[in-house]
């Protein structure tokens, strides 16, 4: 640090290189000699984003506009992490002034907008937002919501806005959200080679080289611990109450599930909660391998559990006394679960494993942490991985669960349902076989087929992406179909 370069300067410098550590770092230093310094919360804040960890976002942004109600970043950061939160009417609340501002964020606060009220459905309101154009439409990602608008009565004329955007825009991530945009009402108008190859394209043109092996070898080391029977695994913490997650790949059905739990009034789907992910690293920080993760330090493990209890219950609506946890990382840290949240109830959901890889392939997902999902082959891969180790890992570790079959939960709703609710030790509830009355919003590539009767129409969606399927799916295929109606 140059004498000249003050800590606002710094903090921004840090975090446009993605130090994020460095500047959380930083941070605590200055408010160690401040609480008050708004500079360091919002810093840390924005820290705590790049890192995925929104309840930590939240409550620094929280502490921040306490100091300053009027502060314009703040206020955007902080209605950001009320939309991932699920916190709609917060967001839109802050976010509409702010657009209509003459603030340097007015911009960034107006596409905010826009995003919240598509993927939250009130899709009136969104059209007439972009219909008052404004400043904020005259950006480079002003046609993409153009598009968004004209899609609704006419997808091909959106089609025809959201291509050029796809090949030729020069900001990468504009460029893949267009492109899969396109991707999935090229597949909705019937056109499936067009969106195949499109997807193929975005892929090799926007995804980073993924370390796969690394991803698998760690699969393979969890399966090497369950072949020698989980010795090393014990609990290292005192059981938790009213917690449940969900163990499964995306695309499987996991977004119906937790909408379908939601309705319960003693449930409350949390989302994709950054928690597991964080105890995967805090014991990583330790130096804990699996071959002695049974020597966790107890206040590790305490500490560690309470982070995520602590955040769980910030997200827990009044009244419910379960929160679900719709993450997509569990199934890869069961061992670091097992030891540091015994009493955890989990569901396993599974799919069509065609289905799920067609659907990914055509769908946008983060290109550094799901890099993976950019080829049939990759895809193929980590959904043996995944299987090779679930459910039996369920057993191992000593967990309560209960493993569902996307189609016969389709099929059958109520049936299933009552299971899930009978691990939990609740009572029926007419609402969980009616998620798409479900007034909560969904951030996930499934916000839209929730938002309809539960149905059938995306079984078999893989047929017409038929030719791209060779015969190395047929093992996956085949235990899958065994599966089917045995649960």
């Amino acid at each position: 640090m140059s004498p000249a370069e003050t800590p606002a300067a710094q903090i921004e410098r840090l975090l446009a290189a993605q130090s994020f550590g460095q500047v959380i770092h930083l941070c605590d230093a200055l408010l160690k000699v401040s609480a008050r310094n708004r500079i360091a919360l919002v810093g840390r804040a924005r820290a705590h984003l790049g890192l995925g960890r929104t309840c930590d976002a939240d409550t620094d942004l929280e502490r921040a506009l306490r100091i300053d109600p009027h502060h314009d970043q703040a206020t955007l950061l902080q209605a950001m992490v009320d939309q991932r939160l699920g916190r709609i009417d917060a967001a839109i609340a802050r976010l509409t002034p702010l657009a209509a501002s003459t603030s340097p964020y007015s911009v960034e606060a107006s596409v905010t907008l826009a995003e919240t009220l598509y993927f939250s459905h009130r899709r009136d309101e969104f059209a007439a937002l972009v219909h008052r154009g404004g400043a904020w439409l005259r950006d480079a990602r002003g046609p993409f919501f153009l598009a968004r608008v004209r899609a609704a009565d006419d997808p091909d004329a959106a089609i025809d806005l959201l291509l050029p955007l796809a090949r030729d825009s020069q900001h990468v991530v504009l460029r893949r959200v267009a492109g899969f945009d396109a991707v999935q009402l090229l597949d909705k108008v019937g056109r499936y080679r067009e969106a195949f190859e499109l997807a193929v394209e975005l892929h090799a043109a926007t995804t980073p080289p993924f370390d796969l092996e690394g991803l698998l070898g760690s699969i393979a080391a969890q399966r090497a611990l369950l072949k020698s029977g989980a010795r090393t695994i014990a609990p290292r913490a005192e059981p938790v109450e009213g917690i449940a997650l969900v163990v499964g790949l995306p695309r499987s059905g996991t977004t119906l599930l937790e909408q379908m739990l939601d309705s319960h009034p003693q449930i409350c789907g949390i989302g994709e909660y950054d928690g597991v992910e964080i105890i995967a690293q805090g014991i990583a920080s330790t130096g804990r391998t699996l071959r002695d993760l049974a020597h966790t330090p107890r206040d590790v493990a305490a500490t560690l559990q309470r982070g995520y209890t602590d955040h769980a219950a910030r997200l827990r609506r009044p009244g419910a006394s379960w929160t679900f946890d719709k993450t997509l990382k569990a199934w890869q840290f069961l061992p670091e679960l097992a030891v540091v949240m015994p009493g955890t109830v989990f569901f396993h959901v599974a799919r069509d494993p065609r289905d799920m890889a067609i659907s990914m392939l055509l769908s946008f997902f983060h290109p550094i942490s799901n890099g993976w999902t950019a080829s049939l082959d990759s895809l193929r891969r980590v959904i043996e991985a995944e299987r090779s180790i679930l459910p039996q890992a369920l057993n191992a570790f000593g967990f309560s669960h209960e493993c569902l079959v996307y189609e016969d939960l389709v099929a059958s709703p109520a049936t299933h349902a009552q299971r899930c609710l009978d691990r939990l030790g609740l009572p029926m509830h007419e609402a969980v076989v009616q998620p798409h009355r479900n007034t909560r919003a969904v951030f996930t590539l499934s916000h839209q087929q929730v938002r309809q009767p539960i149905n059938r129409s995306s079984i078999g969606r893989w047929r017409n992406y038929e030719w791209a399927f060779d015969h190395s799916w047929d093992v996956l295929v085949s235990a899958h179909e065994e599966t089917r109606g045995k649960q």
